[in-house]
């Protein structure tokens, strides 16, 4: 089994903090998420994650006007300038200081950055596509600094000529900058708000300035005559300034403005307030167009797209994103990630969704091809510990701390079956029957396994034996045992089906935390608490194989560690564990910052991934610095929150001894992986982790992995032989490149008549890769019937064989089951749709029967529909015709 497997994508987490950005054709947006930065196609409904990391959470994002290049900078300073269409990070920057704006020019030659009281203009690096710039690529170079103001500046705009620029602050002041030195131009200052103001922003022509501050006033500014201009004096530099033309205020009771968004093609002013309302006006009269609320928290930041038509909201304490459509009051994208931190995650059978659910109460369904959650179940009223899909993929399972078992049905999206015990417990684990029948349950408060039928909604059976709460439960995939893990460390094999229900135990050392059983039914992996990772073998409950992970599992220290992270090894353990596809590696993932992948058989690690390297998580560092470290403690356990300068924040809603909810304590969130899945198909596998859902995927990158070349076999050559009609011998040879672009020609230029004979003399050494191949090509490419030929082709001439190597096979098998089921689902809803307009067509009578010629004279044909001829005479006289003779 591969093991070379990619981040590819970051789900279940669509807003951080920061401020979001439109692309210049306004179709893509970019919001961040944690250290990473996630774009949203709004056009075509997909999601992906940019494929760099900061050290920490992004704080600024900016765009320059071609939008391919894209600065991102962190919470440190630290900068990255990434080409957008090509994902690769170009340079790595440090503005050795706390960004709170940042801003490309119009002309996209420069960009500003306010660095606390300062503003940076910095020269954009140059780039190969850009026509007039030097054809290298050039670091950062500094135009000038600008420093005037007393407090953080908060926003930066700039005119359309790139000449000016505008900063609002905290010091209740903007102030009007040239980049360069202009005749007869001074800095300006804009000042008379009572509060910092929020934003400042020029009109389209560039002769009225627009400002708003965080207490809801927004001031309107001209350039006109001074006050003490002398009278019938001339409209001299001299004689006029910027003054305050008119004032308006929202009145939004005691909320205050949190984000401002203007766009000056469209004169539209969009605030967003502290109690989740957001409003648009139309300047300069201020007449509002809408109010809305769209959050029961802060709206932290507004965008508008460059047409003026969608506006972007992102609310970073519910993580809460949305884009809205202001004309047609309609929700373009309305996407949420979970409150609380996720306990446990499934693949669909099919591959197609991940399901989550967190210690919110909320379960949501993730469309894997597009990013996107399409459902949220919000029925279970406290945390979900378990999730478990029926093997024919439609029906989910949940297990909840609110005490009942739930089962969704997930075409129609409704909860259809809820199970509770006799007495309220807590239930911490789950499993479900192949045959769907019986659900499985164990509680942290009973030591007994809970088991109901599905059809009738009744407790069957209540199996004694563990004398410790069951932490895990996993059903043998042909269906004949239950195995169980308990705190009293032991593991269980039962015969629930049986006449007699025995139960074996196999005993441990420690506390079991986690059950994965082998996809042959064979063979069952276990994890404990002591950090170790022990396979069994269900038939003769014997021990076959042991790994010692706690050096592999450990890493990372905590702020409060009173140990280094070498030596903090007994402190941790896997708590999930999962089987390959083939069964020949399992997954693991616990309270640390790695994900280990075992191989089963002889117990080496194969390789060992990075959940998060994001200093803003306890837990990701190996050691602290000695500079953060103060006589009070950790520098960052320290709360500077009474400090702050604004009423609001200073304010403590903590509850003591909350952990969790709105009057919890506010503490650094901790990196660890409370659960893993492998897709059914092999090629991919997902965490759920603190910072989301992250997914890991053999297919993100190109590999050239070549085998059986010579010197013969290039390029042309292939070409060539596809050229001469040997289609077989073109396969091969591009097979042997692993070149996915010529295959894919030489797939596509094989005649349908052919396919069965180049199936059938394909080498058994090309067939699993071509079946990888056929499976890809039916997902992404739209001729169904000849994707199909070929794999009834491949099924026809070489199913012995596939099922003599099944094993080997299994990603491959499942890649194909996949594609077909996605074909066959999607053609049943192209069929259902139309099926009722070809009945109304085909019940609509013929008015005449007179005779029609179409002529197509490009092949010289002439087609006579219409002519009595033609048509069966037997129902001459019934409305319409049965048919041609």
């Amino acid at each position: 089994m591969k093991t070379d497997f990619q981040f590819s994508n970051l789900l279940g987490t669509v807003y951080s903090k920061g401020n979001l950005l439109f692309t210049p054709d306004g179709t893509c947006l970019l919001s961040p998420v944690g250290n990473r930065v996630s774009i949203f196609d709004l056009v075509n409904s997909k999601s992906y994650t940019l494929p760099f990391a900061h050290r920490r959470n992004i704080a600024r994002l900016a765009l320059n006007p071609r939008g391919n290049l894209l600065l991102s900078v962190d919470e440190d300073g630290h900068a990255i300038l990434t080409n957008v269409p090509r994902r690769i990070a170009l340079y790595h920057f440090s503005f050795k200081g706390e960004v709170s704006a940042l801003a490309f020019a119009p002309s996209g030659r420069l960009f500003a950055a306010g660095v606390g009281r300062k503003i940076e203009v910095w020269h954009t690096p140059s780039t190969p596509d850009v026509a007039d710039g030097d054809l290298e690529f050039a670091p950062f170079v500094r135009h000038r600094v600008y420093v005037g103001h007393f407090d953080n500046v908060q926003s930066i705009e700039w005119s359309s000529d790139s000449r000016f620029f505008l900063s609002a602050s905290r010091d209740l002041t903007s102030r009007i900058w040239s980049t360069d030195p202009e005749v007869g131009f001074d800095p300006t200052t804009l000042a008379g708000h009572k509060q910092g103001v929020m934003g400042a922003w020029f009109s389209k022509d560039q002769e009225t300035i627009y400002t708003v501050s965080k207490d809801g006033a927004l001031f309107v500014w001209k350039y006109m005559l001074r006050h003490d201009a002398p009278e019938g004096g001339e409209d001299d530099d001299d004689n006029m300034q910027w003054r305050i033309a008119d004032r308006h205020y929202f009145l939004q009771n005691n909320a205050h403005v949190t984000c401002a968004g203007f766009h000056p093609e469209s004169k539209l002013l969009v605030t967003g307030f502290s109690n989740g309302i957001f409003t648009i006006h139309e300047l300069p009269d201020f007449s509002q167009i809408q109010n809305l609320n769209i959050s029961q928290n802060d709206i932290d930041f507004v965008s508008i797209n460059k047409t003026g038509e969608w506006l972007a909201f992102g609310a970073s304490k519910l993580g809460q994103l949305l884009v809205w459509e202001w004309q047609s009051e309609s929700y373009i994208l309305k996407q949420q990630g979970h409150f609380d931190s996720m306990n446990t995650i499934a693949y669909s059978p099919e591959g197609q969704r991940i399901i989550t659910a967190a210690d919110d109460g909320k379960i949501k369904v993730w469309d894997v091809n597009s990013g996107f959650c399409i459902v949220t179940f919000t029925e279970h009223s406290s945390g979900v510990t378990a999730c478990e899909f029926a093997k024919r993929g439609n029906v989910l399972f949940t297990a909840s701390l609110d005490g009942s078992i739930r089962a969704w049905d997930l075409i129609r999206y409704r909860n259809f079956r809820t199970f509770t015990a006799p007495t309220r417990l807590s239930f911490s684990s789950l499993a479900v029957d192949p045959s769907g029948e019986v659900v499985c349950a164990g509680s942290i408060d009973s030591f007994d396994i809970h088991i109901w039928s599905v059809q009738t909604g009744q407790l069957l059976d209540r199996l004694s034996g563990h004398e410790g709460p069951v932490s895990s439960l996993a059903f043998a995939p042909d269906g004949g045992t239950l195995v169980s893990g308990s705190w009293d460390h032991t593991v269980r094999v039962w015969s629930i089906f049986a006449r007699t229900q025995t139960s074996e135990p196999l005993q441990l050392m420690a506390d079991v935390l986690c059950i994965a059983f082998r996809p042959d039914s064979k063979q069952v992996a276990v994890t404990t608490l002591d950090g170790q990772l022990t396979f069994w073998s269900v038939s003769d409950a014997a021990q076959q194989n042991g790994v010692d992970a706690r050096r592999d599992v450990s890493g990372g220290r905590k702020m409060s560690d009173r140990r280094t992270a070498a030596t903090a090894a007994g402190t941790k353990s896997f708590t999930a564990v999962k089987y390959s596809a083939d069964g020949t590696c399992v997954l693991a993932g616990g309270n640390s910052k790695y994900i280990c992948l075992y191989d089963a058989q002889s117990g080496v690690l194969a390789k060992k991934f990075t959940v998060s390297v994001n200093l803003s998580l306890d837990g990701t560092q190996e050691f602290l610095n000695s500079k953060l470290l103060t006589e009070a403690g950790p520098q960052g356990e320290i709360d500077d929150q009474g400090e702050a300068s604004d009423p609001e924040d200073r304010r403590d809603h903590t509850l003591p001894g909350a952990q969790r909810g709105d009057g919890a304590r506010r503490t650094r969130p901790e990196v660890r992986v409370p659960d893993v899945a492998f897709s059914p198909t092999g090629r991919a596998f997902c965490a759920a982790s603190t910072e989301g859902l992250l997914i890991y995927s053999l297919d993100t990158v190109f590999q050239f992995d070549p085998f059986d070349l010579d010197i013969t076999v290039t390029p042309a050559t292939t070409l060539s032989t596809l050229a001469q009609k040997e289609y077989l011998k073109a396969i091969v040879m591009a097979f042997r490149l692993n070149e996915r672009n010529l295959i894919r020609r030489v797939y596509e230029s094989t005649p349908v008549k052919d396919i069965a004979l180049v199936v059938k003399d394909m080498p058994t050494v090309y067939l699993g890769r071509l079946l990888r191949f056929v499976a890809v090509q039916a997902d992404e490419s739209p001729h169904l019937e000849f994707n199909l030929m070929w794999i009834e082709g491949l099924l026809n001439k070489h199913g012995r064989w596939m099922k003599d190597n099944k094993a080997g096979l299994e990603a491959e098998l499942r890649s194909v089951e996949k594609a077909v089921k996605r074909i066959q689902a999607e053609l049943a809803r192209l069929a259902d749709e139309n099926i009722y307009r070809i009945e109304y067509l085909l019940a609509q009578p013929v008015e005449s029967k007179e005779k029609t010629r179409l002529l197509d004279f490009s092949d010289g044909v002439e087609v006579v529909v219409g002519d009595e001829d033609m048509v069966d005479d037997e129902d001459d006289d019934e409305d319409g015709w049965v048919g041609f003779d």
